[in-house]
């Protein structure tokens, strides 16, 4: 919304004219959703505690501690990270731009997803909401409309195509089936990150560190200079996803802020839905999905534990872990929670260092 009412005056006055400039508009997006986060949060938290008198429903299946430690914490903390990041997009991004709109869609659609199966937990006071088959199919649908509208949005073939990393001349060719794939890649992406959210802290610093690599991508890819020097594939005016992806670390970070151990607030279904389909929303549209399984390869691993737990289960009643998702198998083998937390975050990092690497390696 700045972009737009600075631009008549950018000629006349030096200081609007900065309005002009992806990079500083990403920064003043993160530092306004962490601002935002900061003033409404104690607020937010407070009424939220208030309203909450139960707090999250805790499983009793899962980790003894957790029916301890984590008694009475309220959920919901998706609210505040999605307020942020919704208040600073909108004052930062330039809102004509269809790829914005399509990234915000996606987010705040899975947000309200997630919020209303909050709602049915703490209405029930159960940690059982929604069906999982109910949840998959208004999720499918969400992300298989955004992702004809970003298909709408790319110039062919590139709309229908998939590009692979280190190989930068090459385009798979994906056509009618390019809807369903980006629609997958969100689907799977947002489940990945709500299976992650089982720890303070553990789901929202890999949130931040991929945002972070896709706020790079996104600016490079959309700048013709950089992108033929790296020799990635230009998609014109998806840079505007880097104050997107500034706005979501700002939003992240504030709600960290929060949420360290030990957590005040959990994201809740709200946040996590929101979180990972806004990464792979944000992965379709500048046309790197496959960076994303590796700079979401925390993520990734997660959803692969609980897969291969249910699995070879059911086939032999024997379980591989000792509980799924991996996180809360390495609590039943005795690690305390920082250390968990701590160490997935190493690993995040690691794996964000190598997907940025694929945008040099040929």
């Amino acid at each position: 919304m700045l972009y737009s009412l600075t631009r008549p005056f950018a000629d006349q006055f030096i200081l609007f004219n900065l309005f002009r400039y992806i990079t500083f508009r990403s920064g003043a997006a993160c530092l306004t959703a962490l601002l935002v986060s900061f003033v409404v949060g104690p607020v937010f938290i407070r009424w939220l505690k208030r309203v909450q008198r139960g707090g999250q429903p805790i499983r009793p299946d899962g980790p003894e501690r957790h029916l301890i430690e984590k008694k009475g914490t309220p959920t919901m903390g998706g609210v505040l990270i999605l307020t942020a990041f919704g208040v600073s997009t909108l004052l930062w991004a330039d809102l004509r731009s269809g790829y914005v709109w399509a990234v915000l869609l996606l987010t705040l659609g899975y947000g309200a997803l997630g919020f209303v199966d909050d709602y049915i937990k703490l209405s029930k006071a159960n940690f059982r909401g929604l069906s999982g088959r109910g949840k998959l199919l208004v999720q499918a649908a969400l992300g298989l409309g955004v992702a004809v509208w970003i298909m709408a949005l790319t110039r062919p073939p590139l709309s229908t195509a998939l590009t692979i990393p280190v190989l930068k001349e090459v385009l798979v060719p994906l056509g009618y089936a390019f809807p369903f794939f980006g629609m997958l890649v969100m689907l799977g992406s947002s489940n990945a990150v709500n299976l992650t959210d089982g720890l303070d802290g553990l789901a929202i610093v890999p949130t931040i560190i991929c945002a972070g690599v896709f706020a790079l991508i996104a600016y490079l890819v959309g700048n013709r200079v950089f992108a033929d020097y790296l020799q990635l594939t230009h998609i014109p005016g998806v840079g505007e996803l880097a104050v997107v992806c500034s706005a979501l670390i700002g939003a992240g970070l504030g709600f960290l802020w929060f949420n360290a151990p030990p957590a005040a607030v959990f994201m809740g279904d709200t946040g996590s839905l929101a979180l990972g389909g806004a990464l792979g929303a944000i992965a379709v549209a500048v046309k790197h999905e496959v960076v994303l399984v590796i700079v979401g390869g925390l993520f990734v691993v997660e959803t692969v534990s609980v897969i291969v737990q249910v699995f070879w289960y059911k086939r032999t009643g024997r379980r591989v872990f000792l509980m799924a998702p991996l996180h809360h198998h390495f609590e039943k083998k005795g690690w305390a929670e920082p250390t968990i937390v701590i160490r997935f975050w190493i690993i995040s990092m690691i794996l964000a260092l190598a997907g940025l690497a694929t945008l040099k390696i040929r």
